[in-house]
């Protein structure tokens, strides 16, 4: 296994827009970031992994980008950017920007130009094609409603758009294009960014003969098994990675829907020349209805424990994992697979961080995750900002599929808002995110669960992440240790070791709040141990052969 630095780092997600404003303006901005990179710093993360902070008009929150080489106005100026670089690289932290080349906004100029007339020359920076009998060319639904094709009127075609009509997906068999794209991101290379975040990465290559996808229960026809993972996607990174990447000293991760291990071994292979890791999807769409997250059922441990499992076995040789539980696309952690309830909402927490962080793979922490935060229930569906959200109670509550209540707890439990709303800095107006009026809701519990609380409780989330983090610097085998998982069928514990030259690490971890025995298999032996971390206040000379858990109690054991 071949050590890198990004194996060893620890990722924090930044979301712009709602992470810190230093100008009253509503908006979180650059300098509010430059501001809080102390905080960053005494937390012990490695890596930051900004979104988009691109110029955008924000119809997706700047996953629409029309401009690949300015600031967003919202944001600052480029100088602010630089100044947030400099400042970072000064502490010993590194920036990961986030790639969008899946698709651009429609206001972008290639797009403009794209669409002024069929001869011109950036037509084929798009994938354009005629409608049959005055329907669009496919049956594909878009992931945010309606079709995916949109007619339009200056040249009679339809543009491909597998997002928002606002975000016309780029073509990628055009090496005019792909040439533009590599040279955009050696821009940012040489400003000194470390590496990126790449957006539905897998999306790039479609299939070119565009057949008609399986109707779904939208009514629209899935085409995701023509544009995921498609036919020269290994060919198009390994240009990217020559072109690009190898030139530098990077981290990157390719968000990839529907990739399968397999799929990922192809990815993130240590001889393919691709990517370093990719975030997959299996455990973050558990529990998924009729109508996907919108209408979410219950979930099992054991479900989850195989998928993680599965990641875990899978990648051993080849490739390497990314971590995490939420990020701006996701619900907060605590809510979603922990317990939110004030008496729960820490313990169960700093239980899933220590799951997760002991895995095999390099960890991801979401903001606002270190401090706890949790799931927003606002009354109205006009309090939420996200056009998915919007788009999907538009979709389903007026056609009659959900009534407005069903939709609103779907919303409550999954919608990207949730992991959205301001990060909650102090216990002053708007959690201390702003002094002016926030672009969405700040969460009301921000008096309970806010940054400033948290650094000055040492027994709090965040000074048992700063540990977690603490404890992956100083033991390799918490990051390259080979994994195993013990009690597969138990739904209520999540036990597994890690194993490295003479040591081993036994993790346990108890999901609900009930009081569950774990019993020490047969095969695993222990001469000595040494309690490395746990969320209750526990006896080091206690017998660790049969353990009767607390409620969202986890220890981690070193045993020799």
């Amino acid at each position: 296994m071949m050590n890198n630095w990004w194996k060893e780092s620890v990722v924090y997600q930044i979301y712009p827009r709602s992470f810190h404003d230093s100008n009253g303006d509503g908006i979180g901005d650059l300098r509010g970031i430059t501001q809080k990179l102390d905080y960053l710093k005494d937390l012990g993360i490695d890596v930051i992994w900004l979104s988009p902070v691109y110029q955008s008009p924000n119809d997706d929150n700047g996953y629409d980008i029309s401009d690949y080489q300015a600031i967003m106005e919202d944001f600052g100026t480029m100088e602010d950017f630089d100044e947030m670089l400099a400042e970072a690289h000064k502490r010993g932290l590194k920036i990961m920007m986030d790639l969008v080349i899946n698709h651009t906004s429609d206001e972008h100029q290639w797009f403009v130009e794209a669409r002024a007339s069929k001869d011109n020359p950036y037509r084929d920076y798009y994938i354009w094609k005629k409608g049959q009998d005055e329907k669009p060319p496919t049956n594909w639904g878009a992931a945010f409603g309606g079709s995916a094709w949109q007619y339009d009127e200056t040249t009679e075609e339809y543009y491909l758009h597998i997002f928002s009509k606002k975000q016309p997906d780029l073509n990628w068999e055009n090496p005019r294009l792909r040439k533009e794209v590599y040279e955009m991101m050696t821009y940012w290379l040489d400003k000194g960014v470390n590496g990126f975040r790449m957006d539905v990465i897998n999306f790039i290559s479609k299939d070119e003969r565009y057949p008609d996808g399986e109707i779904n229960a939208t009514g629209y026809g899935d085409g995701s098994p023509y544009y995921m993972n498609g036919p020269r996607i290994h060919e198009f990174l390994q240009e990217m990675n020559r072109e690009v990447l190898a030139n530098y000293d990077t981290i990157t991760v390719g968000e990839m829907p529907g990739a399968t291990v397999e799929d990922a071994r192809l990815y993130t292979g240590n001889t393919r020349e691709e990517l370093n890791m990719v975030f997959h999807f299996e455990h973050v769409d558990i529990g998924n209805g009729k109508l996907g997250k919108w209408t979410p059922k219950q979930w099992k441990l054991t479900t989850l424990k195989k998928i993680f499992s599965k990641w875990q076995e899978g990648l051993k040789e080849e490739g390497w994992n990314s971590l995490y539980w939420s990020n701006h696309d996701q619900p907060r952690a605590i809510s979603r697979f922990g317990n939110d309830c004030e008496a729960y909402r820490a313990l169960s927490g700093k239980m899933l961080a220590t799951c997760l962080h002991m895995l095999k793979g390099t960890p991801y922490i979401y903001q606002g995750e270190e401090i706890g935060m949790t799931n927003v229930a606002f009354d109205s569906i006009t309090d939420y900002r996200d056009i998915e959200t919007l788009q999907a109670y538009k979709d389903l509550v007026n056609e009659s599929l959900v009534s407005h209540e069903e939709m609103m707890k779907g919303v409550h439990q999954r919608s990207r808002d949730n992991a959205r709303t301001p990060m909650q800095w102090t216990n002053d107006v708007h959690g201390g995110f702003t002094t002016g009026e926030p672009w969405i809701k700040v969460n009301e519990n921000y008096k309970e669960i806010n940054a400033e609380k948290v650094v000055q409780d040492p027994d709090s989330i965040f000074y048992y992440y700063k540990k977690l983090i603490q404890l992956r610097k100083e033991n390799p085998i918490i990051v390259y240790g080979e994994y195993e998982l013990l009690l597969e069928d138990d739904e209520q514990i999540y036990a597994y070791t890690r194993s490295w030259e003479q040591e081993k690490l036994l993790v346990v971890c108890n999901f609900t709040d009930k009081r569950p025995v774990f019993r020490l298999p047969a095969h695993i032996r222990c001469n000595q141990k040494q309690l490395m971390i746990a969320n209750y206040l526990t006896d080091e000379e206690e017998d660790i052969h049969t353990i009767k858990l607390k409620p969202y109690e986890a220890r981690v054991y070193l045993l020799k």
